[in-house]
């Protein structure tokens, strides 16, 4: 497959073939771009993340205007957080190989894509707060800057898996 911007020549490869296929693959732009896009991701993923992690109810309180007294519900939801916090730092991990971790991106893309539908669900029926808006938003935005980078990857001649 030919590579736009080196003017090369890559027979598709798969993970177990990295060592043929590393960050040189991606002009400098465009390797600086994919990982302040994914360092930015990890922030955004913090961002939400720490404070549901160290306030849950407060942060259902000024998320769904409901209260979180049931310690049950209050670790299911800080649990919730802590997955998201996780994925921070998965996307740290692409941020520093772009090229290595698609499984991250895949994953997590897929996770952005479910919690931005059914947010943007719980809002349109009026049951969170209109900061709602902005994560789902938010959401979008990096799901379709994730198929973005995936259509990169494959126009460069790497599987996506």
């Amino acid at each position: 497959m030919r590579n736009a911007f080196l003017g090369e020549r890559h027979e598709m490869t798969t993970n177990n073939d990295l060592k043929h296929f590393d960050l040189k693959h991606f002009a400098g732009r465009e390797l600086l771009f994919f990982r302040s896009f994914f360092l930015i991701a990890a922030l955004w993923n913090f961002a939400g993340a720490l404070p549901g992690l160290f306030d849950s109810a407060g942060m259902l309180a000024r998320e769904f205007g409901r209260d979180l007294t049931d310690p049950v519900m209050v670790s299911v939801y800080r649990g919730a957080w802590g997955t998201a916090f996780l994925y921070g730092f998965g996307f740290l991990m692409v941020a520093w190989n772009p090229v290595r971790h698609t499984g991250v991106v895949l994953i997590g893309g897929v996770g952005k894509a479910l919690f931005a539908l059914n947010l943007a669900y719980m809002y349109l029926n009026g049951w969170t707060s209109d900061f709602a808006i902005v994560v789902v938003g938010g959401d979008i935005i990096f799901v379709a800057l994730f198929l973005v980078y995936f259509a990169r990857l494959r126009r460069l001649g790497h599987s996506l898996i």
